[in-house]
């Protein structure tokens, strides 16, 4: 399975706006911007460790580590009706996931001489025995104990990691924080650019992207204007439906998020993950993995070899979106915290990232269980490329689908056929949950020889948005 590792890599990049011509407004659908929608700033250069943030005694931790304990020391006053902060000097209980390959990929604005940030970091979990993948997304501006430095940004721990000849550089320190603060472990790490990525998907031939919720976002015109020049940037709507992305529009739809926020984006980088992996598919890619990463590796800093990916790149193959979870450090799992010194953060809820990567690391049996029942999706209704959304919404809950041609495109509703043998009311209930429809959808109709579980027509009441988080099986 990881032979899909280059593929999910080359799409985690943050900076730089694309080049294409906005599309024009769909005229079915309207596009509503939150008032309160704004930008979190983040200093460029990680801040220098302060006496109030620094960890005393020093510590600094490796791959290697025995089972710990977990030990407070003195908590850092808060501010009035603000959280408790509590440094840990000894890192957290160990995830134990022997057979879980975990990957740690990273987006960085890096350019040679200038300072960066790893905006971007996402945990790919790979478990080849059971053919599933976990893709787990962390915010940039969680608050976490760096080994060796204190209490930082987490996006922070790269370049520290650079600066100060930490050993394994940037990626062992980085390492090192998430193993520090959750207990997790990872095997390789890489890290892509901007350039690197906008290249990668064009040899693609682009990808092609199921956009379920309309997004609109600021978007510079043009990469060669001034981008200090406000008249330089135009509102960029895309979406719903099937958009094919070349690199700068991809790029801009995984890192844009002026009109949104740093969740939102992990939802988007995930989805633009998927349909990288499934480009690569669709185009053959896989079998010129070689020239692919002699071409890039210059824009890809990773530990991942090519003979690593070439000894298990047939099992890629077997992989489908149905089998790939998709999890956020978001929610309950965070809370928003203004630092002493006046910085918004994202305090972590330790006890509960830990249960969901945990979660994450291991099979999933309801996965497998609704793995054994085919959707037919059919798009019966006005809208293009409505089927092909309804069936990523259903591969997000583990549902494997199918596609089919409808009779007409002129069905006022959407309707589930039921044909199972069993008709099991629970499932088709949950399948209708995901689906976002109610039971005067369903229609129940056995049929013992029928190829499919369920045939699904889309119709022109179907509403294509969806959150992803509420649908991990």
């Amino acid at each position: 399975m990881r032979s899909i590792f280059p593929f999910f890599l080359i799409s985690l990049m943050l900076t730089a706006c694309g080049t294409a011509t906005p599309q024009a407004y769909s005229p079915y659908y309207m596009v509503t911007i939150p008032e309160n929608a704004t930008a979190t700033a983040t200093p460029f250069q990680p801040d220098a460790p302060t006496e109030q943030t620094q960890l005393s005694p020093t510590i600094q931790f490796t791959a290697t580590l025995p089972a710990p304990t977990t030990t407070p020391i003195p908590t850092i006053p808060p501010a009035p009706a603000q959280p408790t902060l509590t440094i840990l000097e000894t890192p957290a209980a160990l995830i134990n996931a022997p057979e879980s390959l975990v990957y740690l990929l990273l987006g960085s604005d890096l350019r040679p001489g200038s300072s960066y940030r790893t905006d971007t970091i996402v945990v790919a979990a790979i478990r080849p025995q059971d053919g599933q993948v976990s893709l787990i997304s962390f915010p940039r501006d969680l608050w976490v104990n760096i080994p060796s430095v204190g209490l930082q940004r987490i996006n922070t721990a790269y370049q520290y990691g650079e600066i100060y000849d930490y050993p394994g550089g940037g990626p062992g320190l980085l390492k090192d924080t998430l193993l520090t603060n959750f207990g997790l472990t990872i095997n390789q790490t890489a890290m892509v650019d901007f350039d690197g990525f906008r290249g990668i998907v064009d040899a693609l031939g682009g990808i092609e992207l199921p956009v379920a919720c309309p997004y609109t976002d600021w978007r510079l015109i043009s990469p060669e204007l001034d981008p200090e020049n406000e008249d330089n940037w135009t509102l960029y709507t895309t979406g719903p439906g099937l958009v094919h992305m070349d690199g700068d529009l991809a790029l801009w739809y995984a890192r844009s998020r002026q009109k949104s926020n740093d969740f939102d984006r992990g939802r988007r980088q995930q989805e633009v993950l998927r349909a990288i992996y499934g480009q690569a598919l669709k185009t053959d890619s896989i079998s010129n993995l070689p020239q692919l990463y002699n071409e890039f590796g210059s824009a890809v800093k990773t530990d991942l070899g090519l003979n690593d990916i070439l000894a298990l790149a047939p099992l890629a193959f077997h992989l489908s979106n149905a089998d790939i979870r998709s999890y956020y450090v978001a929610g309950d799992l965070v809370t928003s915290w203004i630092t002493p010194g006046g910085a918004y953060v994202l305090l972590p809820n330790t006890e509960a990232i830990q249960g969901m990567l945990m979660e994450a690391l291991q099979p999933s049996p309801v996965q497998e269980q609704r793995q054994t029942y085919t959707i037919e999706v059919q798009n019966g209704s006005f809208y293009d490329d409505w089927d092909t959304l309804a069936a990523e919404r259903l591969n997000y809950a583990g549902y494997e689908t199918i596609r089919n041609t409808a009779d007409h495109r002129q069905h006022a509703a959407s309707l589930l056929y039921d044909l199972s043998a069993d008709q099991n009311p629970q499932r088709t209930a949950s399948i209708l949950a995901v689906l976002g429809l109610t039971e005067r959808a369903l229609v129940a109709v056995p049929d013992f020889e029928s190829d499919v579980d369920y045939v699904l027509i889309v119709g022109n009441d179907y509403q294509p948005c969806f959150k992803p988080a509420e649908l991990t099986p």
